[in-house]
């Protein structure tokens, strides 16, 4: 098997520019750091990692620790934090704390006995356990997509953050059905205690009082982001006295809920209810009617996890950001809107600003 003593014989350079070169431990030349690829690649070396981590305190590895891993959304967010952590030399240590507050700190602590270097979090709806161990262990963190309160944190600690915006992408769609003429419209929530769930509640009452709507408790129920909490929940909003006429749902999972508590009561869509929904999915542009969505760039939010932690782990000691992306409004059919024609329907998702201001074909239940 070669040794970084054959690389650097074969390159024509000294051991230490070869371990600086497969580390990144100071700048090379572009000729020799070439130089020394190319031998790497022709002797077929493989850096001994562990003995790396023994000299260097790294393990150039990221535990990441996100619930519900085959929802398609943190499925994307996935594969953004595996590609950047991947082009920076990383591997992933996955585990999934099930949005259990007990089970969350017991796998951070395993991730954390196998020396990753950092951790990518999506933290559950009572994260105080979790925050005492990371605080006490200072661990570097990044939380994704749900955001916590520093001060909920026993032990003083820089954690940074990114997520989506949740909270105004909300109250563009009730504003925008609300613009459709409903007067009525219901919200599907998630999970009490996680901050996407206070946010887009937060958003919904937005949008209500910009249509210049009064908000109503009866209109909200909890889906606790899962389909069959949705579809419960759904249900229970359609036996009211007055049901609302249009929907929003809070995540994708929630969608397919309340679309079967629908089909249930035998009503369609858009012409008995109309529905948007918080998160696109791929196969959203397939259904009859085709879903009106928020679609939150997850992929990205991955990449912009990873990248935040690494610029943490070179400079311990900046101060925590808290990173949103903006999200995208996917104009379709299932908020009563009619169907573009087929020269004018955009490639890409379109923006909010690009609405196309429709009527639903039947207000009799508004």
């Amino acid at each position: 098997m070669p040794t970084m003593a054959d690389v650097a014989r074969a390159a024509g350079v000294s051991v230490a520019t070869v371990s600086h070169v497969l580390n990144d431990t100071r700048p090379v030349l572009p000729h020799t750091r070439q130089a020394v690829l190319d031998a790497v690649d022709e002797l077929g070396y493989t850096p001994n990692t562990l003995a790396r981590s023994l000299v260097t305190s790294r393990t150039r590895s990221i535990g990441l620790a996100v619930s519900a891993i085959s929802n398609p959304y943190f499925t994307e967010i996935l594969q953004g934090v595996e590609a950047r952590a991947l082009e920076h030399g990383y591997s992933l240590l996955i585990a999934d704390p099930h949005d259990d507050p007990g089970h969350e700190r017991k796998v951070v602590q395993l991730l954390h006995e196998r020396r990753v270097d950092g951790m990518i979090v999506a933290p559950s709806a009572d994260p105080r356990e979790l925050l005492a161990y990371l605080g006490r262990h200072q661990v570097p963190t990044v939380f994704l997509d749900r955001v916590v309160d520093p001060a909920d944190a026993r032990e003083p600690h820089r954690f940074d953050q990114v997520c989506a915006e949740s909270a105004a992408p909300m109250a563009r769609l009730v504003t925008h059905l609300a613009e459709l003429g409903h007067r009525r419209i219901g919200l599907v929530a998630g999970l009490p205690g996680l901050s996407t769930t206070h946010e887009r509640i937060a958003g919904y009452r937005q949008g209500l009082a910009a249509a210049g709507y009064a908000h109503d408790e009866r209109l909200v129920v909890h889906g606790d982001s899962r389909s069959d909490g949705a579809e419960t929940a759904t249900a229970e909003l359609l036996s009211l006295a007055a049901p609302p006429t249009a929907l929003v749902t809070a995540n994708n999972a929630m969608t397919i809920g309340a679309l079967r508590a629908l089909r249930e009561h035998g009503l369609s869509v858009p012409d008995d209810v109309a529905l948007c929904c918080f998160d696109d999915f791929a196969w959203a542009d397939l259904f009859s009617p085709r879903l009106t969505a928020i679609a939150q760039p997850s992929r990205e939010i991955g990449a912009e996890a990873v990248r935040v932690l690494l610029e943490r782990l070179a400079a311990p000691d900046t101060p925590a950001r808290t990173r949103r992306l903006p999200c995208t409004f996917v104009h379709r059919t299932s908020c009563g809107c009619p169907e573009p024609p087929l020269s004018s329907q955009p490639s890409q998702p379109s923006q909010s600003s690009q609405f196309e201001k429709g009527t639903s074909r039947d207000r009799r239940r508004r």
